[in-house]
């Protein structure tokens, strides 16, 4: 499906492959769908599971050429780089402990990742991977989806034109209920590996979606951390990573105003949420709250005045959350077009980075491989944190 944001003019789709995503997996899925929706990328090659049957079944599945279907990401990225029509990107959609290698083997091969959050599965790893991709001079596109939301973009915006005064307050939570039961005993895969530690690193679901709420509360203030103080539970027996976290969080100073202070609260024990992301920004003229659950409409409070509802296409929206914006207002739009509007930033830079000195236009924006590291340092900064009861830790 082609949306009105047409392929540019004499450009065939840019071809990649995609590491994991095969049968059973959710995001790989996800990720293919978002790549089509623009008609910018064609999915030709796949190391689409470590098990070499389920592998083959699934690039079966999704009509791959045999010859194409790899038995590793190692192997792949090889065999890719050496020929004429091979892969100008890949997806990385695998466990938290396979992204580094992944991505360490496309970008020695010459090939553009786009990679699934968090970065990496310890900060160590995630430091190199910057490294290599500064050395590497290939595009790195960290795929925090919930950036590429047009009314997250208009509440960006906003705060950068200074409509709300000096920042204040931040406030972002991402409850769900989906672990609230040892389901990772049952073999439930997704499950099984955001809950050892081996694959989804010291973070559980302070990795899976604390990242996402601290990165949108990064992405919209623009204010930097300094500090934070974590509290992280594993309140189901037996279990070995959080699934609960308290975070209070002290931000550096922007200008002359008083340092922002913020709070994130994530949990997946949480009964009756399903997946309840949301922001608040809250500075001296006025503040902004949006909802993942219901992402058309972002509202928006003037100091002494009644609340604003902006509206995705509507009247109030800016042409930063226009450029964005798929479909007139009142027809919803929400995850799937998110992580579109990502895979539709990523082609933009690919295109650009085809040029001898190309550089993606200014307006382009996604989360990058540092990004990625600050994620990670969170993390790690709340995991410490927790174990002295608490105590600030810097980033």
């Amino acid at each position: 499906m082609v949306s009105g944001r047409q392929v540019e003019s004499g450009q065939g789709p840019i071809r990649y492959g995609m590491v994991g995503g095969g049968q059973g997996a959710f995001i790989g899925a996800v990720h293919r769908l978002a790549a089509r929706m623009d008609g910018e990328f064609e999915l030709v090659a796949g190391a689409l599971s470590s098990d070499p049957d389920r592998a083959k079944a699934s690039a079966a599945e999704l009509g791959l050429d045999p010859e194409r279907s790899y038995a590793s990401f190692s192997e792949m990225a090889k065999a890719e780089a050496k020929r004429p029509d091979g892969i100008e990107a890949v997806a990385i959609v695998t466990p938290n402990n396979v992204h580094y290698p992944a991505a360490k083997a496309f970008l020695e091969a010459g090939i553009h990742v786009i990679c699934d959050k968090p970065l990496t599965s310890n900060l160590a790893d995630a430091k190199k991977l910057a490294a290599l991709v500064g050395k590497s001079g290939k595009l790195f596109i960290l795929t925090h989806n919930y950036t590429a939301y047009p009314m997250v973009r208009q509440a960006r915006d906003m705060v950068a034109r200074g409509v709300l005064g000096d920042i204040r307050v931040v406030q972002a939570e991402y409850p769900q209920d989906w672990l609230t039961d040892p389901i990772e005993q049952t073999g439930q895969k997704q499950a099984a590996w955001r809950t050892d530690p081996k694959q989804s690193g010291a973070g559980g679901a302070s990795g899976d979606i604390g990242t996402h709420a601290y990165n949108l509360a990064r992405f919209v203030s623009g204010l930097e951390l300094a500090e934070l103080s974590a509290d992280l539970d594993a309140f189901v027996p037996g279990r070995k990573v959080d699934d609960n976290l308290n975070v209070l969080l002290r931000f550096k100073p922007a200008g002359k105003a008083p340092a922002a202070k913020g709070m994130i609260w994530a949990s997946q024990v949480a009964p009756g949420h399903e997946n309840g992301l949301k922001l608040r920004v809250y500075g001296t003229k006025g503040g902004l709250e949006w909802v993942q659950a219901d992402p058309n409409y972002l509202w928006y409070t003037p100091f002494g005045q009644p609340k604003q509802l902006i509206t995705r296409a509507g009247a109030g929206a800016s042409q930063v959350a226009a450029r964005l914006t798929r479909v007139p207002s009142g027809h919803p739009e929400g995850y799937l077009e998110g992580f579109a509007n990502l895979y539709q930033e990523a082609a933009r830079a690919i295109r650009a980075a085809r040029r001898k000195g190309g550089k993606p236009p200014k307006d382009v924006i996604y989360p990058t491989v540092q990004d990625g590291v600050e994620g990670v340092a969170f993390v790690e900064a709340c995991v410490k944190s927790s174990k002295k009861n608490g105590a600030w830790t810097k980033l």
